[in-house]
């Protein structure tokens, strides 16, 4: 009867729960923005050239080493990494793609 309800007083510019959740959702933006879209990026282009191997293709495999390509498969690659010397390797071991008449000793 003498004593009145106390009441909890809210936060003055805290008025909306999507105001409390901005900080997190900024980081997501962020974080997609700066390592989801240049990774799905470089995963694009690295499966554009896997498809685009051709014989004759200059190569370096993920283990450093450079062949040129004598034979493609489906998952396969056939490398000649010296005369007479072929190592079939799989396409995702696949690093680079050098430039014709980068390897002039094979």
């Amino acid at each position: 009867m003498f004593i009145s309800n106390a009441y909890a007083q809210s936060i003055p510019g805290l008025d909306s729960n999507l105001t409390s959740f901005l900080p997190i959702i900024l980081m997501f933006v962020v974080l997609y923005f700066l390592m989801i879209r240049p990774q799905m990026k470089r995963q694009k282009e690295q499966r554009a050239m896997m498809e685009a191997l051709a014989k004759g293709d200059e190569v370096v495999t993920a283990g450093g080493i450079l062949g040129k390509v004598t034979k493609v498969s489906d998952a396969y690659v056939t490398l000649e990494v010296s005369d007479g010397v072929e190592v079939p390797v799989q396409k995702v071991a696949i690093a680079t793609l050098l430039p014709k008449g980068t390897i002039k000793s094979l």
